[in-house]
């Protein structure tokens, strides 16, 4: 009797502690914890961080397309990324007659594909530094690895660094970025 009730509390133990540790994988975001069971938007509401981003993609009409299956990559610009972008850029692209163009800019953040950060870096590596990133957008990015950062460089040449990584959802994964990506033209 006495050895089942300890094998019961290790085992309880065991179970609480793999619980913790399988929460504990996803990085917190913009002061949210982020659940690998919930949806690209299911997360990205609760981000003190990704306003702006949200407010983008409900305009853009993109709720319903990163709450479907994927998987998806996302580079997900904070709000200090969209801040550093021209004077009234953002609330330019916001307007509704400005809908495709965000909606390109948009999807220039986005690859159909669950891209963990050591798969992009492993893809750098085995393409000898620089790694070609085609976007659901039809953007091209180029993927480099520098000082142990994921770099990403748009159409433009605009760099952005990934400053959180990994961050599992339930149709793909997200990477917090520094600055927004922009197609060409």
């Amino acid at each position: 009797m006495f050895r089942s009730a300890i094998r019961v509390v290790a085992t309880a133990s065991v179970l609480a502690a793999s619980a913790f540790a399988a929460h504990a994988e996803n990085p917190m975001v913009g002061g949210a914890p982020m659940y690998a069971e919930k949806n690209i938007v299911e997360n990205a509401v609760n981000s003190k961080d990704h306003t702006t981003l949200v407010a983008a993609v409900k305009a853009a009409g993109l709720v319903e397309t990163l709450q479907g299956k994927g998987p998806f990559t996302v580079f997900a610009p904070t709000n200090a990324a969209f801040d550093a972008l021209p004077a009234g850029t953002v609330d330019t692209l916001l307007k509704p007659e400005n809908k495709e163009k965000l909606t390109k800019v948009l999807t220039c953040h986005v690859v159909a594909a669950d891209a963990m950060s050591a798969t992009i870096a492993k893809m750098v590596t085995d393409d000898g530094g620089e790694h070609d990133v085609k976007t659901v957008g039809g953007c091209m990015l180029k993927a480099r690895e520098d000082g142990g950062k994921l770099t990403l460089t748009d159409e433009t040449g605009g760099s952005a660094t990934v400053t959180i990584a990994d961050v599992k959802q339930s149709n793909g994964v997200i990477h917090v970025i520094d600055k927004v990506l922009l197609p060409k033209g």
